[in-house]
């Protein structure tokens, strides 16, 4: 049997669609609703590309980086082979699902959120007497544009000392490029939960001992989460960010000593608190420091492009300084939706 993928043509141009990336692209030329109940199928339209020039990208019997070079199209595949290992990388340690309300996709660099900052009496839930007016909540675009910063990093080899290295060793290399990218966007969320994103909408500030947080500074008790936790009202504290030391003194808390908590973390490797929230550790927050959020309403990304490769370069195996990037910024939803706790 024949199929469409076996006679696609591929070039350059592919990577240039407005809009759309390289897979996207040829799922458009070769839609993989044409294999169902076939070999192929559950495979994607890059995968199938890779099976047609028989270029195996991981296992032990992982081809080498030459392989993609061995004809003019079959090259065209080896930027979206970088750029989906860097993908990987990015999600093996991915927080930010954990911490984002929505994900909103961009063309450029100038964004403009919209914000709804209701007045104390506004937020009451009063009954409407006939013929009286609804209560409104007034939603508006923000002052200030979100600012979307370029993450990357640098990929500087010859062509010469990497055509025969494996890929699947060189697979790892490129994760951890995309573990870089992460943790440098993860800390832009933080600091745009923080200090906000330019709107004046910076997260409330609370300490360890100073009302209306009960204990003494420098020490982390259970009493203290709770008071932290009561500040959240109408919104519910449903995830901890923590740095490394406050992980610590939630560890050491009797509270989270108990047979369930024990027995689900030795389990699955998975903390909770005893307040019901996802707690997350990450060495991108300061020490002594752990934000509390509601993660429905307290943060959106907004993303300007999704992993990008000089795709030129490495095409043409001119890979001495080839660019990997992603641009991306966030935004503060409701202010009130986080806050963050110093001990």
């Amino acid at each position: 049997m024949a199929y469409h993928y076996d006679n696609l043509k591929l070039d350059k141009g592919m990577y240039s669609v407005a809009g759309k990336n390289f897979t996207a692209v040829l799922e458009g030329e070769d839609p993989s609703e044409r294999y169902k109940g076939t070999a192929l199928e559950g495979l994607d339209a890059y995968q199938r590309q890779l099976k047609r020039f028989n270029i195996k990208v991981k296992g032990t019997g992982s081809d080498a980086v030459d392989r993609f070079f061995q004809t003019s199209q079959s090259a065209v595949l080896f930027p979206e082979y970088i750029a989906r290992s860097v993908r990987q990388g990015m999600e093996e340690s991915d927080l930010l699902p954990s911490i984002v309300a929505t994900v909103t996709q961009v063309e450029g660099l100038d964004y403009r959120s919209i914000a709804s900052v209701p007045e104390a009496d506004q937020k009451e839930l009063r009954r409407v007497e006939e013929g009286a007016s609804i209560p409104r909540t007034q939603v508006k675009t923000q002052e200030n544009l979100v600012k979307l910063h370029k993450r990357g990093r640098m990929l500087v080899a010859s062509y010469e000392a990497i055509r025969y290295q494996k890929l699947d060793l060189f697979s790892v290399t490129l994760r951890q490029i995309g573990s870089y990218i992460n943790r440098a966007l993860l800390s832009d969320a933080i600091e745009v939960l923080e200090k906000g994103d330019g709107n004046d909408n910076a997260a409330v500030q609370y300490k360890v001992g100073t009302s209306p947080i009960g204990g003494a500074a420098g020490k982390l008790a259970y009493d203290d989460l709770v008071d932290f936790w009561a500040q959240f009202d109408p919104y519910e504290m449903n995830t901890l960010l923590v740095s490394g030391d406050v992980m610590l003194k939630l560890l050491k808390m009797e509270e989270l000593r108990n047979p369930l908590t024990g027995l689900n973390f030795q389990g699955t490797g998975k903390l909770t608190t005893p307040l019901g929230a996802n707690l997350l550790r990450t060495s991108a927050l300061d020490g002594g420091k752990l934000i509390g959020l509601d993660k429905r309403y307290a943060l959106e990304m907004v993303k300007g492009t999704d992993v990008m490769v000089e795709y030129d370069k490495l095409i043409d195996r001119q890979m001495e300084r080839a660019a990997i990037s992603v641009t991306a910024g966030f935004s503060k939803m409701f202010q009130d939706a986080s806050k963050v706790l110093t001990v």
